[in-house]
């Protein structure tokens, strides 16, 4: 009897079939653009978008353009380095309109203190037992334990 895929693996075959494996990798560089090239450069350049391997950058003024592209080298590295192979070959940088950082808003999310018991963490532990990839079980397990917190949260307030 042959063995079961992983779904990790089976997800991987299917979007590299669909040709969809590079641009997904390629976009999760806006969601750690922060911690890719720091805050003060965030501040002030953000990615718009990514075509035929060129990242195209929106920058607030001149003067960053012209900084940012004695650090080309430097940011390709950073970003591929975080994508983990190159996938991005040349960076253009045009001046655009760069919005305010968000500012956190204040801890509404009560459910996120809610204590699981015994039962329910079990039973969570159970489900992921058999789980061979550690990332995607801890992944997993993350959404597992948000979501019985946010259903008993619920449960309560009624």
């Amino acid at each position: 009897m042959k063995k079961p895929q992983s779904i990790h693996s089976i997800l991987e075959k299917t979007l590299k079939g669909l040709n969809m494996d590079v641009p997904l990798k390629t976009h999760s560089i806006w969601s750690a653009w922060k911690e890719i090239v720091g805050e003060s450069v965030s501040l002030h350049a953000q990615p718009r978008s990514v075509r035929n391997r060129i990242l195209f950058i929106e920058v607030s003024h001149s003067t960053w353009i012209q900084q940012l592209q004695f650090l080309k080298t430097t940011l390709l590295e950073k970003i591929n380095s975080f994508l983990g192979e190159s996938l991005i070959e040349d960076i253009r940088f045009r001046i655009g309109k760069i919005p305010e950082p968000m500012r956190p808003l204040p801890e509404v999310n009560r459910w996120k203190d809610e204590r699981l018991d015994k039962r329910v963490t079990d039973q969570i532990e159970n489900l992921l037992e058999r789980m061979d990839h550690p990332e995607m079980k801890r992944g997993l397990r993350e959404v597992l334990t948000r979501s019985a917190k946010l259903e008993r949260s619920r449960k309560k307030s009624r």
